[in-house]
């Protein structure tokens, strides 16, 4: 795939910029790059690695002749490896009941993600992208939240729309924190109940023994105490009322803030040095300004939670899950529930109607996959972007339901917000950004049925397919550009 790599778009800038990096050339830099240089940083330590034995071997010379196009591509590889070793451990932490057998397949799965997949195999962002973020987030779990938070800011210099990512982070272990602060405190009270001790105690020394009010008024203390440190347990357990979740978590962001600013400033660090890179360059992205400027593209989140599920279609698209999402609709306030269904369908129609841009990248570059999508389908015709508009809406309802199953109302709000400020400033319409909020999703969807994690394999696998069949089988040439051009996502 050598002679391969040089028409894969993007990879004609990055490999040439690696490789100027390889010589020592650090102030070299291509104004077409849109990304900081950290996945150069990542791949020289790579090539590090191996240049010994590359010497050892005559392959290279010299250092330099050592980031050949295949020895950089190689980097992903091995930062696939280790994803994937990040995802199983993620996965021990977040589901500690699960056997062996079943993370390892939910593992092997997630290393089959097609977006994921095929770009292990070129010389993009995507694949340092995701696993520097994955490892932050296990760091943030085991609660090590400095060197997180230096992970975290390598994953921003991969990639700088990974800061939503870190912050995604910070604020789970903020969430995290709090609630275990607050488990902890319920539990020491409960084993040791100094008020409720010292009223039995006085209760039983007969201290105004000859009072049946005395008698009465401390029982009915210990039995206050009791019930709220009951409450206070149960208060740790996802709650169904959302407000009332909300204004605890306020609360106790208010009461420890001092105890959680000295916990996580090392993530407030990494914000500050974003916010002054941006202020600096006057733009979130490198080079290419005028053709990657914030918009505001709220369709996208319409394709995202579709992409999501279809990627998820034995989870989300079977006629359980349908059956169930209508039984809950009728189950509870059905008012309410018509009332949410109208307004979300409504921010639907609005979406598609006015925040669907058509970037020239989009409509001009026929080697992408969406670019078929947005010709062949949204384009067909022109109702078709209102009629998938319950799709879009329907995908994310399933997809609120299956996380509600096992997170807090409040994360799921977080992890929204995270994927919205994501992709909804990116004009461009490209499902490589979907990989890390996608990720998110399923990792935190306890799906405990191995046959649907077992038909995603075979959906996965069917994808990748035809993915790299079109890619290797199936070139083509431009009219107006020289040169074997490959279909690619």
């Amino acid at each position: 795939m050598g002679k391969i790599a040089v028409v894969a778009m993007d990879e004609i800038f990055h490999i040439p910029q690696a490789q100027q990096y390889c010589k020592g050339n650090f102030r070299s830099w291509d104004p077409m790059i849109t990304t900081p240089p950290g996945l150069y940083i990542v791949s020289l330590a790579h090539v590090a690695s191996l240049f010994p034995g590359l010497f050892s071997m005559k392959v290279g010379a010299s250092f330099s002749d050592a980031c050949s196009s295949s020895i950089l591509r190689s980097s992903n590889g091995v930062l696939a490896v280790f994803c994937s070793f990040l995802v199983y451990n993620i996965l021990n932490h977040l589901r500690p009941s699960l056997s062996d057998r079943k993370v390892t397949l939910r593992t092997v799965v997630l290393a089959l993600y097609p977006l994921h997949w095929f770009f292990s195999f070129l010389y993009y962002t995507d694949v340092a992208s995701l696993t520097a973020v994955l490892a932050s987030y296990l760091m943030s779990l085991k609660k090590n939240y400095f060197l997180s938070s230096v992970v975290g800011a390598l994953a921003v210099l991969i990639r700088q729309t990974n800061i939503i990512w870190v912050l995604f982070i910070a604020c789970t272990g903020v969430l995290d924190y709090i609630l275990t602060q607050q488990k902890d405190s319920a539990v020491l009270a409960e084993s040791s109940p100094s008020q409720g001790k010292d009223a039995f105690s006085v209760w039983n020394q007969g201290v105004g023994t000859g009072s049946n009010l005395r008698k009465r008024r401390i029982g009915n203390q210990a039995a206050t105490f009791s019930s709220s440190v009951h409450q206070m347990v149960a208060s740790t357990k996802p709650s169904s009322d959302f407000s009332h979740e909300v204004r605890e978590i306020i609360s106790r962001l208010w009461q420890l803030k001092w105890e959680l600013f000295a916990t996580f400033w090392p993530y407030f660090i990494v914000m500050v040095a974003f916010i002054t890179f941006v202020c600096w360059n006057g733009s979130i992205v490198l080079g290419a300004k005028e053709a990657h400027t914030v918009s505001p593209h709220f369709a996208q989140l319409m394709y995202f939670s579709l992409v999501s599920a279809l990627f998820m279609t034995p989870v989300h698209f079977t006629i359980r899950q349908a059956a169930m999402l209508a039984q809950s609709f009728w189950k509870k306030n059905k008012l309410v529930n018509f009332f949410e269904l109208c307004t979300a369908l409504i921010v639907g129609f609005f979406s598609v109607h006015f925040f669907s841009i058509a970037h020239p990248y989009l409509v001009a570059d026929n080697r992408h996959y969406p670019f078929y999508l947005w010709r062949k389908v949204i384009k067909f015709h022109w109702t078709m972007k209102y009629l998938l508009v319950p799709l879009y809406v329907y995908s994310w309802i399933s997809i609120f339901n299956i996380l509600a199953k096992s997170q807090r109302k409040t994360w799921v709000l977080v992890y929204f917000l995270a994927t919205a400020a994501t992709l909804i400033p990116a004009p461009l319409i490209e499902f490589r950004y979907y990989t890390i909020p996608f990720f998110f999703l399923i990792l935190h969807s306890h799906v405990d049925d191995d046959r649907s994690w077992l038909l995603m394999g075979v959906l996965y696998v069917s994808i990748n397919f035809f993915t790299m069949y079109m890619f290797l089988f199936r070139p083509f040439s431009w009219v107006h550009e020289t040169g074997v051009q490959r279909f690619i996502w």
